[in-house]
């Protein structure tokens, strides 16, 4: 099966861990383990990961400095691509057989500069604030911040991804044998100006959305989206909370969703389904083989019956 594994950034960088070099590396060798057990069941992979953590601690260090001096989230979204790719594929490289071909690739991704979505801001980047920090920071720095779980978040533009710049080249490396880390953190945000140049935006794509539209561009069987929590449940939060363990996406669309959170992943996974009849699955990095095979997290698979709608929570 030719499948697109899409590690959140929660699933790297674990909520409440200091975001050191140790920590990240540690994160990744587990996610190297997850994936190469999908590898070594013959499966093709294609893997996107995220980087809300990343690219908001970035953030967070340029604003420290002289306002003229920070550099543009796109900038960010670049840096963070390459050292989170560099890490997945020098782990994979440590826990693959030998001769197995791995590559990085940066990845422009087309987004529409009339989307909404840039004066909306939605996606959460950085640490997590107690209600009383993330107001003073907001305050002080003119930030947009909005719940994430027990506490609250930075959060930036997130337009919808249109077209993945370097998608032939994906193809063509992964008819090829290779496994490919690409769309790292939704992608590097372009718009196409009026001379047909590119230019960089102020944004973080949704790397869910991105993933799903990778995976309908290379035809995939399967879409995988990792994180830190073991499914989609229905009432989140309430003393009836309960896993969805399979659901086709008209009824899971009946559901109400986190924003910003189980949100994309529910829409991603929804999408992917109804335009490839594939099948999708949610839940936790460890359990990646068993999502797969249907033996754990959400299954998101065409005209399946699903539990009475409820509110679903948080990624």
């Amino acid at each position: 099966m030719r499948v697109v594994v899409a590690l959140g950034g929660n699933a790297l960088l674990r909520r409440g861990e200091r975001p050191t070099a140790a920590a990240q590396g540690a994160n990744v060798k587990r996610a190297a383990r997850a994936l190469a057990r999908l590898a070594g069941q013959g499966h093709a992979l294609v893997v996107s990961h995220g980087n809300g953590p990343q690219v908001g601690l970035l953030a967070l260090r340029g604003d420290a400095g002289p306002p003229d001096e920070a550099d543009p989230l796109d900038l960010l979204g670049a840096e963070t691509e390459g050292m989170i790719g560099y890490l997945i594929e020098r782990e994979l490289r440590n826990v693959l057989p030998a001769g197995q071909r791995v590559a990085t690739l940066l990845t422009q991704v087309e987004v529409d500069p009339k989307d909404p979505a840039l004066r909306q801001p939605t996606k959460p980047i950085g640490p997590v604030y107690g209600k009383a920090e993330a107001a003073r920071l907001a305050a002080a720095r003119g930030w947009t911040v909005a719940r994430d779980g027990a506490g609250y978040r930075r959060v930036v533009a997130s337009p919808m991804p249109r077209r993945i710049l370097e998608g032939g080249v994906i193809a063509l490396l992964v008819d090829s044998g290779v496994i490919v880390i690409c769309a790292g953190g939704g992608g590097i945000p372009v718009v196409v100006g009026p001379d047909g140049g590119l230019v960089g935006v102020e944004a973080v794509i949704d790397k869910d959305h991105a993933s799903a539209l990778l995976a309908r561009g290379l035809r995939a069987d399967a879409l995988l989206l990792l994180t830190d929590v073991d499914a989609v449940h229905a009432d989140w939060g309430s003393p009836a909370q309960r896993p969805i363990r399979r659901a086709d996406p008209a009824a899971l669309r009946r559901h109400v969703f986190e924003t910003g959170t189980m949100a994309p992943k529910v829409a991603a996974a929804c999408a992917f389904v109804a335009a490839t009849g594939g099948t999708a699955g949610i839940g936790r990095l460890d359990d990646a083989a068993e999502i797969l095979a249907g033996q754990a997290g959400t299954t998101v698979a065409p005209d399946r019956p699903d539990p009475p709608a409820g509110v679903a929570g948080a990624d």
